[in-house]
């Protein structure tokens, strides 16, 4: 009698692999080194107020894995681009809401929430006085960002508070936007 043990399918919720996040965990609790990653990114200006960044490699655990990916980004004309692309105020707001959702949706799959809506809103102002140089009493960022999150799935309203509490104290972006995050910088004249 030629018997076979069937491999239980892997317990996806939104998309996520549940058992291979609560392994990564584990590992990275069980050492801590395994949860160090290293992220990179040059970026090379192609004239104007255009610039061009490569995502060739990141770091994990000490392994280099290799990526391939560029991305544009550019102003609007009435800064001085050519408005090809999204400019770096709104790839800092894209990728402010982009990791959040990473979060959201992690939470929500470890906790067997099955998500049916998840946006992010961000938004906020700044003064161009600060950016030219205009003002010193002028800041040349923002002073506030304001986020709405809309969420919907088969949780309940206290589950997804919890969630919320978990993205907030658990987000890399949320928190290297929330706080103040050393700048080493290396200016190199060629």
């Amino acid at each position: 009698m030629n018997t076979t043990i069937a491999t239980p399918p892997a317990e996806t919720v939104n998309g996520i692999d549940v058992a291979a996040v609560k392994q990564l965990v584990a590992n990275v609790e069980q050492d801590p080194a395994a949860g160090i990653t290293n992220w990179r990114v040059v970026s090379n200006w192609q004239g104007q107020t255009w610039s061009r960044a490569h995502v060739e490699e990141y770091g994990m655990s000490g392994e280099k894995v290799e990526r391939q990916f560029t991305i544009d980004i550019d102003e609007p004309h009435e800064l001085g681009g050519s408005n090809r692309f999204a400019n770096p105020q709104e790839m800092l707001l894209a990728a402010l809401n982009a990791c959040m959702i990473v979060g959201y949706a992690a939470q929500c799959a470890l906790m067997g929430i099955t998500l049916t809506h998840l946006e992010i809103e961000t938004k906020g102002d700044i003064d161009l006085r600060g950016f030219f140089g205009l003002s010193k009493d002028v800041k040349p960022g923002y002073d506030a960002l304001n986020y709405t999150v809309h969420i919907a799935g088969d949780g309940t309203p206290e589950q997804f508070a919890q969630v919320h509490e978990a993205v907030m104290q658990t987000s890399p972006n949320f928190h290297n936007v929330s706080r103040q995050v050393a700048l080493r910088p290396e200016f190199v004249v060629m």
